[in-house]
């Protein structure tokens, strides 16, 4: 059987839909290339926003009009549950984020003739098929891949008045040292140049979990040092040339982990570092489980060594209660926290949530006012930023051809900022190249090799 699959959400879902794809090859399946000749089509789904929830199963309703086999999976399925049924009457079958190992078999089913199967997961299951992956991983283009998303943390323990994460995504789990290891070792013997490790709070790995020993790496241990361990051990891995992590808690910016950073090459220097709030009431409200200035001290604890680390975040705005002050409190922090890029999202209440409860009283005229403040603010600091490293020569692992501008090359630099420059016959996509910064945009740096 042809198979494919579409995938909506964050990086994990990526992973987990690349996860899928490994799991239906081992089983005899063959990947379409595209959606017309698929046989069987998988929509790995997100549900952090109705919005990103309703374009997946809006999918998944479509491919079932065109009489495809067709197989929903991930968050929206697990806080949907049997109801995803009644959405989607003629569903093949269904699966939570941690039962994606079960797939395969659940085609085999839907091949004798059985449908609406489901398989959704307790919170504290462990998942199986984390580490699959093809025997030499590619892009979509068919080429060699030379970067790659490496799961270390599922689930979450946070409890974000706004997010519905942990329901849907379960306790946290983190994976054995050993096993990640294994799985790095062999993504880098295939060619792989870059990882980057994935949890939804990944300086909390080891807190329930999978700890470290020097004898033992799956072995029970203290979670502060885990994390920075698991980084000291990648960084050794020969043909690895580069470890990024997302997403991180500023919680999880310990002494540690600044010493991994400085001690360890491979380790690139940029966290995501979300903030969601600038005032401390609406942090407290939001569950966030630290103040403004233990927010802005661990920024300064990341620049003390190095004023160039890049520092990205997330915002809400328009959060229940959020006033004018707030606010501004919001758009004080970012200033002098001088972050190098932002995400700025306007609040919308998820059913469930412990902020769903709270009216939505800021209006949309509102929201969007403020959005479009933090994003022009932003505009101008990224700039500022960027315009400081004109003169520099970055190290650039080159990507391939630029979106804009096929005629140029983009990569991006240890900081994760994208570098636009003119290739060499020379160049392959994955090589690390030396670029001299040039000119400088809010999100861009051009320059020559």
């Amino acid at each position: 059987m042809k198979f494919l699959v579409h995938t909506y959400g964050c990086q994990m879902n990526v992973r987990d839909s690349e996860a899928v794809e490994a799991l239906m090859l081992a089983a005899g399946h063959v990947k379409a290339a595209t959606e017309a000749e698929a046989d069987v089509v998988i929509v790995n789904s997100c549900t952090v926003r109705q919005k990103a929830e309703e374009k997946a199963v809006g999918k998944a309703g479509n491919l079932i009009a065109a009489k495809k086999i067709t197989g929903l999976m991930g968050c929206a399925v697990k806080r949907m549950g049997e109801d995803v049924f009644k959405r989607l009457p003629k569903l093949d079958f269904a699966v939570g984020p941690r039962r994606f190992g079960a797939i395969p078999r659940l085609v085999e089913r839907c091949l004798t003739g059985e449908r609406r199967l489901l398989e959704v997961a307790g919170d504290d299951e462990v998942p199986t098929g984390l580490d699959a992956h093809p025997d030499a991983p590619r892009t979509k283009s068919g080429e060699a891949a030379f970067q790659s998303y490496v799961t270390v943390l599922l689930g979450c323990d946070n409890r974000c008045s706004y997010c519905i994460v942990p329901d849907v995504r379960g306790h946290e789990y983190s994976r054995p040292a050993r096993e990640v290891i294994a799985e790095v070792r062999s993504l880098a013997a295939h060619g792989v140049k870059e990882i980057c490790l994935l949890g939804q709070s990944v300086l909390r790995y080891g807190v329930r979990n999978a700890a470290w020993s020097p004898d033992d790496p799956s072995s029970p241990g203290g979670y502060m040092e885990a994390f920075p361990r698991l980084l000291e051990a990648l960084n050794a891995i020969e043909g690895l040339e580069r470890i990024r992590f997302t997403s991180a808690h500023p919680k999880g910016c310990t002494d540690e982990l600044v010493r991994a950073y400085m001690e360890f090459p491979k380790v690139c220097r940029h966290l995501h570092l979300p903030v969601q709030s600038g005032s401390d009431r609406v942090l407290k409200e939001m569950g966030r489980r630290y103040t403004r200035a233990e927010y802005l001290a661990a920024v300064a604890k990341l620049r003390a060594f190095d004023p160039e680390f890049a520092v990205t975040t997330d915002v809400i705005v328009g959060y229940p209660g959020e006033t004018e002050e707030d606010f501004e409190a919001t758009r004080s922090l970012m200033e002098e926290a001088g972050f190098d890029n932002a995400f700025v999202f306007k609040y919308s209440p998820r059913p469930g949530t412990r902020s769903a409860a709270l009216p939505d009283d800021v209006p949309t005229a509102e929201k969007e006012r403020r959005d479009q403040m933090l994003l022009a603010d932003q505009e101008r600091r990224g700039q500022s930023r960027n315009e400081r490293l004109v003169g520099t020569v970055r190290d650039v692992l080159a990507e391939g051809p630029s979106l804009r501008n096929a005629a140029r090359w983009s990569g991006r630099d240890g900081g994760n900022r994208i570098v636009v420059f003119e290739p060499t016959d020379a160049i392959r996509a994955g090589d690390i190249v030396k670029v001299r910064i040039v000119a400088a945009h809010p999100q861009t740096l051009i320059g020559e090799i």
